[in-house]
């Protein structure tokens, strides 16, 4: 049997631990998969990105010019790899795990843009991903003009500047561009973004189990998220954990008082308290 030291979720909990910088951001993410996947080779994914970006440089020869390198690689990307976004089953929970989207080469923007960051900073590109809303996004800083590439449109191209066609893609004209939407996302919240994309899935398909893995994982980086705290208390009585989520709930109470949905959360605990504990899990 394995030890609990060599558990995905151990390891993603070391990993994440790391300054942000020195995160390993693919490894963290084959490791949300490698929970779903207990055998899923996380080694032989890295070697795959390592050897896209040696793909790269030897079609590049000598040529260093970042944009160049920027074009071959998106080239590489798509055209060679065909990668792309996977717009016919966009909620499928694959789209979320980095092997599965190196495997079936189709994702959601983030995944592909992870792999797009992943291979591109093997490349020495100075690539950062962007927590753009509803759409994450890979933006280029070059020295005479700043680009976006869209992970999930083929890695179409655009000068900062147009970013808000793509908002307006995403709300129909409804909200105009603020400074913060175009921010540089830390790899912690590249690692949060997906868990949450995660998350939301196995919600929606009521699918309690996988949902509280992703909330548990999401607090393995930021462990006094109050409203993942809640959402976890929420599940496990769902799960029928009732003491655990007695206590996940009280906390949000007393760290979130005023919050919005205070009260339901009350009526839930009293409810809770009324049914007792004997339902609990042993």
């Amino acid at each position: 049997m394995k030890s609990s030291s060599s558990s995905p979720r151990r390891k993603f909990a070391l990993e994440v631990n790391r300054a942000d910088p020195e995160i390993d951001l693919a490894r963290a993410a084959l490791l949300v998969a490698q929970e779903e996947y207990p055998q899923l080779p996380v080694e032989h994914y890295l070697a795959r990105l390592d050897g896209m970006a040696e793909e790269v440089r030897d079609r590049l020869a000598n040529e260093t010019a970042p944009v160049v390198v920027l074009q071959e690689l998106i080239r590489t990307l798509y055209e060679r790899h065909r990668l792309r976004g996977n717009r016919k089953a966009y909620y499928d929970p694959r789209n979320s795990f980095l092997s599965d989207v190196l495997d079936r080469r189709k994702g959601i923007p983030l995944t592909l843009g992870i792999i797009l960051l992943e291979v591109g900073w093997r490349l020495d590109l100075p690539l950062e991903g962007v927590n753009f809303p509803g759409h994450f996004l890979v933006r280029f800083p070059g020295q005479e003009v700043r680009l976006l590439v869209d992970p999930f449109d083929s890695g179409r191209v655009r000068f900062e500047d147009q970013a808000q066609e793509l908002l307006d893609r995403v709300y129909g004209g409804m909200v105009r561009v603020r400074p913060e939407f175009l921010k540089s996302a830390a790899r912690r919240e590249m690692l949060v973004r997906l868990l949450t994309n995660l998350k939301g899935v196995y919600l929606n398909v009521h699918d309690d189990r996988r949902a509280l893995s992703a909330v548990e994982r999401i607090l393995v980086i930021h462990p006094t998220t109050t409203t993942e705290i809640r959402d976890r208390g929420t599940i496990l009585a769902r799960l029928g954990r009732t003491e655990e989520a007695l206590a996940q709930l009280q906390w949000y109470l007393d760290y979130a008082p005023e919050a919005t949905d205070a009260s339901r959360i009350r009526a839930l605990v009293e409810e809770l308290k009324g049914a007792g504990t004997g339902g609990d899990e042993e």
